[in-house]
């Protein structure tokens, strides 16, 4: 019998993302097969009800439910498109298991399309975290680092996907530092909780291909501008090469008005989802 390889797995969520999250949790596994599964999910609103059903859908995989107070972070900004859940990624050292020493956040709006465990296997070094752009244009690259007074070598990272170094984090990370710059910029802040992670922690995050491991709708288009119709990457190269795709943004494969081509995973693994 082969051997199961272990992922420690978070997410956040409210419970209007429930029918997402389970397409993302189930594309995890079909595209991990070797996967053994622990899900932290971080939240304050879901019910007894709501993990009976993630479990029934999703063999190999074990919930941890992670209630978080109802005034976590009352001061931070917050509207319907940024939820308090968004914030609690940040902080995650400090709520999960002493024992973990690292672990996977993914957002629910994403599907996994092959193998993770080179991501989740990397070699930290001295960095906290390990995630993706989602800009392709360096004139937005360069304005978000004026904007956040960024290193000018650094990329700004999407929240989508990170792998955090939980044992550096509980040594390095003072909560009261993030609260602090949260209620100094929370006025200028576009994307808080991105914001806050760039502003932070940019000098200490490996930068992840995105092509690889956040590949939103933006951002393949933008990349196949600059190419031939030759190079350009389609849907056939994505399914064979891309880890996950994430879609970032208002641009989503479950509400009226999607256009692009990466939402066919989306749909194809909510159809299998359906006939199980």
């Amino acid at each position: 019998m082969a051997t199961l390889f272990p992922y420690h797995i978070l997410v956040t969520l409210d419970r209007n993302y429930l029918k997402v999250l389970s397409v993302m949790l189930y594309s995890l596994a079909q595209s991990n097969p070797d996967g053994d599964f622990t899900i932290y999910v971080a939240h304050n609103s879901l019910t007894e009800e709501d993990f009976s059903r993630l479990e029934s859908l999703l063999p190999r995989t074990r919930f941890v439910d992670v209630r978080i107070p109802q005034d976590f972070l009352k001061d931070a900004p917050v509207s319907s498109r940024y939820p308090t859940e968004m914030y609690f990624r940040l902080f995650a050292a400090h709520y999960l298991p002493q024992k973990l020493d690292r672990i996977l956040y993914l957002d629910p709006d994403l599907v996994v399309l092959n193998d993770l465990k080179s991501l989740y296997s990397i070699d930290f070094g001295d960095n906290l975290f390990a995630a993706a752009s989602h800009i392709e244009s360096q004139t937005f690259q360069q304005l978000n680092r004026l904007r956040l007074h960024l290193p000018q070598d650094a990329q700004y990272i999407n929240s989508g996907v990170i792998m955090m170094n939980l044992s550096l984090l509980r040594e390095k990370q003072h909560r009261q530092e993030v609260l602090d710059f949260i209620q100094k910029h929370k006025n200028t802040l576009m994307l808080p909780d991105q914001d806050v992670l760039n502003a932070l922690y940019a000098h200490r995050t490996i930068l992840l291909d995105p092509m690889i491991y956040n590949l939103g709708e933006k951002y393949l288009n933008l990349h196949n501008l600059r190419l031939s119709k030759e190079e350009k990457v389609g849907v056939d190269w994505v399914r064979n090469n891309t880890a996950i795709v994430h879609y970032y943004g208002r641009n989503k494969p479950w509400k009226e008005g999607y256009h692009g081509e990466l939402g066919v995973f989306y749909n194809e693994f909510l159809q299998e989802l359906q006939n199980l």
